[in-house]
């Protein structure tokens, strides 16, 4: 999943972007992203690089997560000897499943909407 810019092939075809309101947060695939890539690289700044966006950035994205869910998604580790990181806590990879799996559910419902919006653009 993740952000889409266009499908392939048409390069402004339009999609649908799930994004989940919480409180005074959103989480959409941004956020989601984010949380895969501190997962495979673990560590905030690793996954910032891998973004493209700053270490504060990442970490003000990871911190409204937290507070939005009152339990954090992400935990850290300060460095040291044996190195600092971050990983996913089962909450944060919950998420991410949780994310995906409503994500797998849209798009098929979705398709009509799709082709008749880009239908409707090709007149």
């Amino acid at each position: 999943m993740g952000r889409r810019k266009a499908n392939p092939g048409s390069p402004a075809a339009p999609y649908v972007r799930v994004k989940l309101h919480i409180a005074e947060d959103a989480v959409g695939p941004g956020k989601i992203d984010l949380l895969r890539f501190i997962e495979t690289e673990g560590g905030i700044s690793a996954a910032a690089r891998r973004m493209g966006v700053t270490y504060r950035r990442a970490w003000h994205l990871v911190d409204t997560m937290n507070s939005a869910f009152g339990n954090p998604v992400v935990e850290t580790a300060v460095g040291g000897d044996g190195g600092g990181g971050a990983r996913l806590t089962p909450l944060g990879r919950e998420l991410i499943a949780n994310y995906d799996e409503l994500n797998a559910r849209i798009e098929p419902a979705a398709r009509d909407l799709l082709e008749w919006v880009e239908q409707t653009r090709a007149r």
